[in-house]
């Protein structure tokens, strides 16, 4: 990495100082500053972690390419929101103060609702890269927020194309479905695939319900074995989500199972046992198996900085990082408003995780890409979109 042309804050504390700049305001320096708002420790770590990555490679790269703005360089600015709402408000206020052009993440719909206010209050767009949640995007009346993007599908339209594949794909005509009762995420993909299950001709034959840290699951597993049904749909996170898997498959649940995006980490694998990650399929917005020559170099490059590969969470945010980074030469301006005009506007932006137009609701027009693990390695990779 070099320095001169990178700068990277981890912050995990700090103090407001009645000197500092206002919010909103883009100083007139040879940098520009763009505020990663996002989960480097606690429970959203697995996710935070690799996009706070994907902001510092689009960087990296955009200020090899020369910077923006006829020669300027790009500061990532990243701060550690521990997972916690209260954090993350606290974040969004810090990079703020220090004068970003834009910020990219949270990760999680729960810490991404929490930085809205923050935002909006300062007049700084924000780019979520994963916040799934049905309507983040718009306020209590249906009304756009003025400064609040995303690059990723919407729950209910993820949970609408895994139940059209569950029917048409897998043949489904019974499912039974886990849901973690406290989570947001996984209530609204449950929502949403059972209404279109329903509406496609199917029966819900089980909808069971666990809770989030749960590490034990023979209870409903052992009542679930007792039901007829085709596909398990699981719409939640990875961590429990591996376990679930396992201990389906350990008690002869042999069905195939059908996740969400939440189900896209490494660790899957580690939990859940490779052996037992057969008939195994979810949505979500990246595919390593892309042929794809920009996906295949962003590969090649991450690889090279961070000695791993790059998981979905990555992709998203290196493409919210390019994003906010074209909307900065498209405005040819550091000025917030100018650039969330631009954001607005975008039409046609190639990234990694797909092709995408931005709508009336600053939500990207995309198609979902749908996994099938067999032995816990990828099978294949389809594009699909709801009919």
């Amino acid at each position: 990495m070099n320095l001169k042309k990178l700068t990277v804050a981890l912050v995990t504390g700090f103090t407001l100082a009645a000197n500092l700049v206002a919010p909103g305001v883009a100083l007139a320096t040879d940098t520009v500053k763009i505020g990663g708002n996002f989960e480097l420790t606690g429970g959203a770590a697995a996710y935070g972690t690799p996009m706070s990555e994907g902001l510092q490679l689009a960087v990296e790269q955009k200020n090899a390419a020369g910077g923006v703005l006829d020669g300027k360089q790009l500061e990532a600015l990243i701060i550690d929101n521990k997972t916690e709402k209260t954090e993350v408000a606290s974040v969004a206020t810090k990079l703020l103060t220090e004068a970003v052009v834009g910020v990219v993440g949270p990760a999680t719909t729960g810490d991404a609702l929490a930085s809205i206010p923050v935002m909006t209050r300062g007049g700084v767009p924000a780019i979520f890269p994963a916040t799934t949640g049905n309507g983040v995007t718009l306020d209590a009346a249906g009304k756009v927020l003025e400064y609040i993007f995303r690059v990723c599908f919407e729950d209910s339209y993820q949970g609408v194309v895994a139940a059209q594949y569950a029917t048409k794909s897998l043949g489904a005509k019974k499912v039974a479905i886990l849901t973690d009762q406290g989570n947001d995420y996984s209530q609204g993909l449950t929502d949403s695939f059972k209404q279109e299950f329903e509406k496609q001709g199917g029966t819900v034959v089980a909808n069971e319900a666990y809770a989030t840290g749960d590490t034990d699951f023979q209870a409903i597993l052992t009542t679930l074995r007792g039901q007829e049904f085709d596909v398990l749909y699981l719409p939640g996170y990875y961590t429990e989500a591996g376990l679930i898997i396992k201990q389906a498959r350990e008690l002869g649940i042999t069905q195939p199972v059908l996740g969400g995006d939440g189900l896209h980490s490494d660790t899957l694998k580690e939990l859940a046992g490779a052996e037992n990650l057969t008939d195994v399929y979810f949505t979500t917005h990246f595919s390593e198996k892309s042929e794809d020559a920009q996906v295949q170099e962003f590969i090649k490059a991450y690889e090279a900085k961070f000695k791993r590969k790059p998981d979905t969470f990555a992709a998203l945010s290196y493409d919210a990082s390019n994003l906010l980074i074209q909307a900065i030469e498209t405005a040819q301006s550091t000025d917030p408003v100018a650039v969330t005009k631009a954001l607005a506007e975008t039409k046609d932006f190639k990234g990694v995780t797909g092709t995408f137009t931005i709508n009336e609701n600053h939500d990207p027009v995309k198609s979902v890409v749908l996994l099938h693990l067999e032995n816990g390695e990828i099978k294949s990779a389809e594009s699909v979109t709801a009919e």
